[in-house]
């Protein structure tokens, strides 16, 4: 076979290919539709498409809303594509932020609840935290974990943390 032998039509994508792309679409959209308005606000979108995604809400029929599926995939792909996806990327890695922040709050609390010496350091990090408070919380939780009661007087303390922190 020769650079001739092949026709235009070889180049194109696959049926499948297109329509692989056309459901990549609409999961977006789907993703779109499923946000809050004001999350969706830092979105660079089209007034058609936010015209169609307000619509979807009001689309109660099965059917009825897999055909506006298939519009507002068919109006994704006007869209920048690229700018909405760093968005997405944008708010998945504020998403990280927040669960890594949380994660270390929970090690604090955790420390603080089983080791002795964890006060201490926790103080040197944040010397604003109403210690009296810290102490009798600390106490508490140690004694409810002793007793096998209900975790009351630790989601306390780690509220104190998250407070404390300015998360």
């Amino acid at each position: 076979m020769t650079q001739d032998d092949f026709s235009p039509a070889d180049e194109r994508p696959s049926k499948s290919q297109l329509k692989r792309e056309m459901h990549a679409l609409q999961e977006l959209g789907e993703r779109l539709i499923a946000m809050r308005e004001a999350e969706r606000a830092r979105f660079p979108l089209s007034d058609d498409l936010l015209a169609a995604i307000e619509e979807t809400g009001r689309i109660r029929a099965r059917e009825a809303r897999r055909r506006h599926m298939q519009y507002v995939g068919k109006l994704m792909r006007r869209e920048d594509l690229d700018g909405i996806q760093a968005v997405f990327d944008e708010i998945d890695h504020e998403q990280q932020r927040r669960d890594h922040a949380f994660h270390r709050l929970e090690r604090w609390r955790d420390r603080l609840i089983e080791e002795d010496d964890a006060l201490e350091a926790f103080i040197a990090e944040f010397p604003e935290v109403d210690r009296q408070a810290l102490r009798q919380l600390i106490r508490n939780a140690r004694r409810e974990n002793d007793q096998g009661k209900p975790p009351t007087n630790a989601r306390r303390l780690f509220k104190l943390i998250r407070d404390t922190a300015d998360m």
